[in-house]
This record gives structure tokens, sequence and C-alpha cells, in this order.
């Protein structure tokens, strides 16, 4: 299975000491260099650590992407994570690609991509038993990690996990 990633999936499971869940779930996971620049590897900000050990596995990998000039159209409409994720998810045909920004999530859509985000592998990892309940990685990742969630998709996320 092919997969591409933005920054905030890799991100914000980092930080929650979640990251693996990626690597349960679809075995190597492919980034743009804006992403892999996004994330900050380098630095000592939260979830760094993690990402970086990811990086020297292997399993999360840097992919560059060769057409510039699609870059470029995206950028008009996302910042340069999540159009270097698509434009690269589009050339190699990925089966998916990660994003949790809804404008980024739409044009992944329209580009007949098929987009999944944390919400989305949380409930994929639930389903697959790598995962017991929803609800505490939920509070997690808002409380630690600063995830936005809407209080109606918190409650319509656990209803799809059975866990109200």
């Amino acid at each position: 299975m092919l997969v591409v990633s933005d920054t905030s999936p890799i991100l914000n499971l980092a930080i929650i000491g979640q990251l693996d869940l990626l690597r349960t779930q679809f075995s190597e996971v492919l980034i743009p260099p804006a992403v892999l620049a996004e994330l900050k590897p380098e630095t000592e900000s939260p979830g760094a650590d993690v990402i970086r050990r990811a990086l020297q596995a292997q399993w999360i990998r840097t992919t560059s992407v060769r057409d510039d000039r699609l870059i470029q159209a995206l950028r008009l409409e996302l910042d340069e994570g999540e159009a270097e994720a698509i434009a690269l998810a589009l050339e190699l045909k990925a089966d998916y690609v990660l994003i949790d920004e809804h404008e980024g999530r739409e044009i992944a859509k329209a580009m007949l991509l098929t987009p999944i985000g944390i919400l989305g592998v949380l409930l994929r990892a639930k389903r697959d038993g790598a995962l017991d309940a929803v609800e505490p990685v939920l509070r997690a990742l808002r409380q630690e990690a600063g995830f936005y969630i809407a209080e109606d998709l918190f409650t319509v996320v656990l209803a799809e996990a059975g866990e109200r």
C-alpha cells in the first residue's frame, strides 16, 4: 500500500506517542521535502525524537516531487507541505494521502485521491485491534498536541468507534 503524508498526522501522533499507529497500518509512509522541513526532526520540539527514530528506521521516507508546476498551482490554495504531499500522492498514484486540513482534503478528493485524516487513522486502528479505545487518544490530541476537534465531530468519532 502506497501512502503519502502531510505534516499534521505525523506530528500530532508523534507528540502523543502514537506514531506507530501509522506503521502498523501502512508499513511505510512517504513524505515530500516540505513536510520533512515542517516536521523539524532536528529540533527538540515535541515529537521530534519519535519522528527522528521513524526516519532513521526508514519507515517514514522522504521522496522528492518532480512536478514543480503542480506544486505552484496547489500553493495558490494550500500551504507548502499540503501542496507537496498532494502532488507526490498524484505522481506516485498513492492509495492514500494522510491530510487533516479541510481545504487540503477537499482538493485531494477533487484530484481523485483518497484522503484520510488522523481521526480516520484512529478509527482504523480501533477496528484492526491496534487501539483499545479511541477516546483517550482523542483527549490526548486535544490536550497534549493542541489538535482541534469540534465537539460534534468528537461525538461522531466516538460513536463510529462504538464508544458512545
